[in-house]
């Protein structure tokens, strides 16, 4: 659970400044005059800006001891989140006891307790106990939830400072203060001071303050690392603008960190002696040379062709492969550590299909100003209707509403409409007659109520997931099979064969995302590493949640029927000439494009043709083929340079040796490391 120190300055002495609002002095002596609850307060909790639910917390004196009782709940796509902590303090508020019990995200369960008594910490997580030593400086905390518990953390470190801090049950936090906002409240405006928390969740959470010290408002990742954010009552106008501080000021710290490691291009790279794949189709060239200026390439071919300009840096790749730099179509950047993320992995465009607007439009214009580290980004607008399953803050009811939001978003620079699962049909009309009059596309989920027959006529042009195309692939439905389905996809069915025919003729694109399901459908008994290798080099925050995926065994059959399915569908897909985009959706970061490529080629796929599926074929779907996608004179200087040779065996995609974004040169094992991952 600990997080690089790299990411951000130490927190010294100078982090005093936080003001702790009433003392725990100041409380003892309020209780004791008045044997009231001293301090409580209430938080609106937001997803991806939605309203989802509410947090309250009291304080109160308890024979000389502080005691925070804490009520935490949110409803997330229909299904309650409740969590419920107690903490005792002493007056120094060094903890004694914590137990928090409950949810933490949809499926991801928490009961933990801590007691700690003479110096050593008696820890229960789930049905395990164990000891430990309390060190001299410590606070409890598990976690982003609940808010309360990271204020008193805060108020914690105030008391007792340094640069960082361990907390139990493990791990460490490092706070820093980052600067000051002025926002606008329910009572006018506000100034805030912003501190930047790491250790809590994988990567850094930004926390604002008000004059009084108290905390107010945390932007960060829920426990399935979609946006999370939180606000004290009557901070909520605050909301939009404080989505856009934190993600600037992520960035900020990413592009400093930039700086020190990989400093910018300059003069002309000449890379030579590499094998270039340069993703065309065309037969691999041995002997290469490669020459980038400007961030741009400038030549490309075999060294009899291609001479090394003088003066140019020269890069001896000998032994090495050039392929063009990866996509990932179906992204959620959900937060500034993905950026560092995508590169390692060898991905230079990334197109997000859903997201906070104030966030992504930030991390998009920090990213095309050099002020932060990521790939290209592409961006899908999301909009969604009512319903228990909604998701987002662009709920859309009427065709007025839908068309005003493509309007809004294509004005924000975005290059697609993403329909979510709550849209009604008329909506999807007017969502893709308004994007296409202004040169937009039409991706995303196939609404409840409807078919990917009806989304398409509508107007979609893309699809995400493979489960919508089997649904009209197979006679039955595509969720978990009913008792007698137990039959594979019959791709000679009439049903399949109306279904290949529409989407051939519809030119619709599909981004299967078939690594997502694979994590969610394997065996539970199967360890991830065996379907993923890249699961035990991420940061422990993130394995411990993703290698606790999984059916039982009772439900391993058909987990595994509805799966193989998603398969044949793809082979079929591929087979009919429909064009099929390499998009992971939220699984292992980087890693798992290449697990998606892997599944391609298990699906039928060769070699170069899944490796097209994660460069000139999305290149060719989002309009940019004359700007990326391949290996070519005047495109953009977007490589990746392997050790091993991807036509050979699609898994060399991940035997990255160094990544060229812009004609900017990045060594992957610094952008692992910068952000808690192993190399």
């Amino acid at each position: 659970m600990r997080i690089q120190l790299r990411l951000v300055h130490r927190f010294t002495l100078a982090a005093a400044v936080i003001v702790t609002g009433t003392s725990a002095t100041t409380l003892r002596a309020q209780a004791a005059d008045s044997g009231r609850v001293v301090e409580s307060g209430r938080f609106r909790l937001h997803k991806f800006e939605q309203e989802i639910g509410a947090e309250s917390y009291e304080i109160r004196d308890v024979g000389g001891m502080l005691v925070v009782r804490d009520s935490f709940q949110f409803t997330d796509r229909g299904t309650p989140v409740p969590l419920t902590t107690t903490l005792r303090l002493r007056p120094d508020l060094t903890p004694v006891h914590f137990a928090v019990k409950g949810s933490v995200a949809r499926g991801s369960t928490i009961d933990t307790e801590i007691a700690v008594a003479d110096g050593q910490a008696t820890v229960r997580e789930g049905t395990e106990t164990r000891g430990a030593a309390a060190p001299g400086r410590f606070f409890t905390i598990a976690g982003y939830a609940p808010v309360a518990t990271q204020m008193l953390l805060l108020r914690y470190l105030a008391r007792h400072p340094g640069a960082t801090l361990p907390v139990l049950p493990r791990g460490e936090v490092t706070v820093e203060r980052r600067g000051v906002d002025t926002v606008a409240t329910t009572d006018g405006r506000q100034v805030l001071t912003r501190y930047s928390i790491a250790g809590l969740i994988w990567g850094r959470e930004s926390a604002w303050t008000d004059g009084a010290g108290r905390l107010v408002a945390v932007v960060g990742v829920d426990a399935e690392f979609d946006h999370f954010e939180a606000l004290r009552d009557g901070y909520e106008p605050a909301l939009a603008a404080l989505v856009v501080s934190s993600a600037n000021d992520g960035m900020r710290v990413l592009a400093e960190l930039a700086a020190r490691t990989t400093p910018a291009a300059a003069g002309t790279l000449a890379i030579t002696g590499a094998t270039l794949v340069d993703g065309t189709g065309a037969a691999p060239v041995r002997d290469a040379v490669v020459v980038v200026r400007g961030g741009r390439i400038v030549a490309a071919g075999p060294r009899a062709r291609v001479a090394v300009p003088a003066g140019a840096r020269v890069m001896d790749a000998r032994g090495k492969y050039i392929i063009p730099g990866l996509w990932d179509m179906h992204a959620h950047f959900e937060q500034v550590e993905w950026g560092p993320i995508y590169l390692a992995a060898g991905v230079t465009t990334v197109r997000d299909v859903g997201n906070e607007m104030e966030f992504m439009t930030a991390v998009r214009d920090a990213v095309r100003g050099g002020r932060g580290v990521g790939p290209r980004l592409l961006l899908a607008g999301i909009v969604d209707g009512d319903g228990p399953f909604a998701i987002g803050v662009q709920r859309v009811r009427t065709a007025d509403e839908g068309r005003a939001w493509v309007r809004r978003y294509h004005d924000a620079g975005f290059q697609q409409m993403k329909i979510y699962s709550s849209v009604s049909l008329e909506v999807i009309r007017a969502v893709g007659q308004e994007a296409h009059r202004l040169g937009m596309t039409v991706t995303g989920h196939v609404p409840q109520g409807i078919d990917a027959y009806q989304g398409v006529e509508a107007g979609m042009d893309q699809i995400n997931h493979a489960p919508y195309v089997v649904a009209i692939m197979h006679p039955t439905p595509a969720g978990p099979p009913a008792p007698g389905d137990t039959l594979p996809l019959d791709v000679e069915s009439p049903e399949a064969r109306r279904a290949l025919a529409f989407l051939k003729a519809h030119g619709t694109v599909v981004d299967p995302t078939l690594a997502v399901y694979e994590m969610f459908l394997h065996p539970a008994s199967v360890p991830m590493s065996r379907l993923e290798p890249g699961i035990d080099k991420i940061a422990p925050e993130l394995r411990t949640p993703l290698n606790n995926t999984g059916v039982p065994p009772e439900r391993e059959a058909a987990a595994r029927l509805r799966f193989e399915r998603m398969v044949d569908a793809v082979r079929a897909m591929h087979r009919a000439g429909i064009p099929i985009v390499a998009g992971t959706d939220q699984t292992v970061p980087g890693h798992s494009l290449h697990r998606e490529l892997e599944l391609y080629v298990r699906a039928g796929f060769t070699p170069m043709e899944a490796l097209q599926s994660a460069t000139l074929v999305p290149a060719r779907v989002m309009g940019l083929e004359r700007e990326t996608g391949t290996v070519q004179p005047g495109k953009a200087a977007d490589l990746v340079l392997l050790d091993a040779d991807p036509l050979a065996d699609i898994s060399n995609t991940r035997r990255i040796h160094s990544v060229i974004a812009g004609g900017r040169v990045y060594d992957p094992a610094v952008l692992w490391r910068a952000v808690g991952f192993e190399p």
